[in-house]
């Protein structure tokens, strides 16, 4: 039995010590890969990993007029329990750049509301050329007793915007929408 058991041992001994040759000479040619591409790269002019179109640089939004400047004033008007206004009065916005402002809403009661803002445009010709990606004026918003909320609106202006337009106002209005049970109250009973 000890013959048996002794070429045995000695041939998994040998079979371990191949396994481990043929594991470090897989990680050497893993490591290795990377300086013998960049080799065969060079040799046959391809390059691509050290050619300058491989750098990433930013892409410039070829819409955007930098010609011209156009000042986008923001007005904020509510009718019901809100407070409500831009976080800024105005901000200097080139054609076809894209934009953000921030509106921030208050509700002062101690009862949830739910409300919609309407935009307007000044002078009325910008409307067609005021673009809004996203907007809080999209849908209704819900406002838990004294909640505070701050709304965005991503837009950009149209780059076909006429040239003679220099200010743009952007105003919102913002205003309780009454409930359905709310409006059926309020409906007079019609004698039958």
């Amino acid at each position: 039995m000890e013959n048996q058991t002794e070429p045995t041992g000695r041939l998994n001994a040998q079979m371990f010590g191949k396994l481990i040759v043929i594991a470090v000479m897989m990680f050497g040619f893993g490591y290795l890969l990377v300086p013998i591409y960049k080799q065969i790269c060079e040799i046959t002019g391809v390059n691509i990993l050290n050619s300058q179109e491989m750098k990433v640089k930013p892409i410039d939004n070829s819409q955007v007029d930098k010609s011209r400047t156009i000042t986008v004033e923001f007005d904020a008007n509510t009718t019901g329990p809100f407070r409500f206004r831009p976080t800024v009065n105005s901000m200097q916005v080139h054609p076809g750049e894209m934009t953000q402002v921030v509106y921030e809403v208050v509700n002062t009661q101690a009862r949830s509301v739910e409300a919609q803002a309407i935009p307007s445009y000044a002078p009325q010709q910008a409307a067609a050329h005021f673009k809004k990606v996203e907007c809080f004026c999209f849908q209704q918003q819900t406002l838990e007793a004294s909640q505070a909320k701050q709304m965005p609106v991503v837009f950009y202006l149209d780059p076909a915007l006429p040239r003679d337009v220099k200010t743009i106002t952007l105003s919102y209005t913002f205003f309780e929408i009454a409930k359905p049970e709310k409006k059926a109250a309020l409906k007079p009973a019609v004698a039958g």
